[in-house]
């Protein structure tokens, strides 16, 4: 073994997760069985609020990291009715199919562990080198995510400059988030996953170049004080969940590199939150299904809450 391979593989060594060398759901691992039963026994009016947003042409995207939503028919019912009387059918069959082009950050989506590296390397010490082909990620594919059904808790900052929402390019602290928590009453539990309001998220639709010309969000200190509860997921109803622009010039979304890199926490991204902060809900059961993409580095989602 050369060197630069004896270096590698100690590097490797000491970013192996916690849960072994081959882990590829990183926190989800935190969310058992155990989260799962507790989470549905404290549904009580068996009502859902829908937490995302109708992902539709025109809605906001990164110019330079997504490519703009665009959908088409591809077969008209014209057309198959011709089809169907062609071939001797008798109930006037007719349908419509459609073509989609989207990044699969598109809309309210969820980042899987291998979107961010931090240098070459991923979550669990791999080597993106060792881990993506041409078509996607050989590895941390958002395939790898698994069901997401359990408790989540609202910590709603949007109103703690004096408004209704948090302006582009505000940090929230972890003291902030603390105090969000307190004034909810409730705890956070490993396993669970912390949903943050800025209110910004009224701009996703009636604004979408302010939307994603700067946004608040947490900084990395932040960051590592959810970490730290042992959460499996952070959802925002921002584009990035981090601030942007961050503070230091020199820093390229280092959240999703601590988060998605360092701790294996997936981002939700793009939530739709002011419905269930009207609510009053402080904690609250939380569905999320990630469509198995093999390979994406992410994928549009529907999380709902279940009261």
């Amino acid at each position: 073994m050369t060197s630069a391979d004896e270096s590698g593989a100690a590097r490797r060594a000491e970013a192996i997760s916690a849960w072994g060398p081959e882990d590829q759901k990183g926190a989800m691992n935190l969310l058992t069985p155990a989260h799962t039963l507790a989470a549905l026994q404290g549904v009580r009016e068996g009502r859902i609020v829908d937490l995302s947003h109708e992902l539709k042409m025109g809605h906001p995207c990164i110019p330079f990291a997504q490519v703009p939503f665009f959908m088409s028919l591809a077969l008209h019912a014209d057309d198959t009715r011709r089809l169907a009387k062609q071939g001797g059918h008798t109930n006037d069959f007719g349908c419509f199919t459609e073509r989609a082009e989207l990044c699969m950050h598109s809309g309210t989506h969820i980042d899987a562990l291998g979107h961010f590296t931090i240098g070459e390397e991923m979550y669990n010490g791999w080597s993106y080198r060792d881990s993506v082909n041409a078509r996607g990620l050989e590895r941390l594919g958002i395939e790898q995510m698994p069901p997401l059904v359990g408790r989540a808790v609202l910590l709603d900052v949007a109103s703690i400059d004096g408004g209704e929402h948090l302006e582009g390019g505000r940090v929230i602290t972890s003291e902030e988030l603390k105090r969000a928590r307190d004034r909810a009453g409730v705890e956070i539990a490993p396993g669970d996953t912390v949903l943050i309001r800025t209110g910004y998220g009224r701009y996703f639709q009636a604004d979408p170049q302010r939307y994603i010309r700067s946004e608040p969000g947490i900084d990395v200190e932040a960051a590592r004080w959810l970490t730290e509860q042992k959460i499996a997921v952070i959802g925002t109803d921002t584009m990035a969940v981090e601030v942007l622009p961050n503070p230091d010039p020199k820093l390229m979304l280092p959240v999703h590199q601590h988060t998605l890199v360092e701790a294996g926490v997936h981002l939700i991204e793009n939530l739709a939150l002011d419905g269930i902060a009207r609510e009053g809900a402080g904690a609250f059961c939380f569905i999320l299904l990630a469509v198995k993409f093999t390979g994406a580095t992410g994928c549009p989602v529907r999380p709902v809450a279940i009261l």
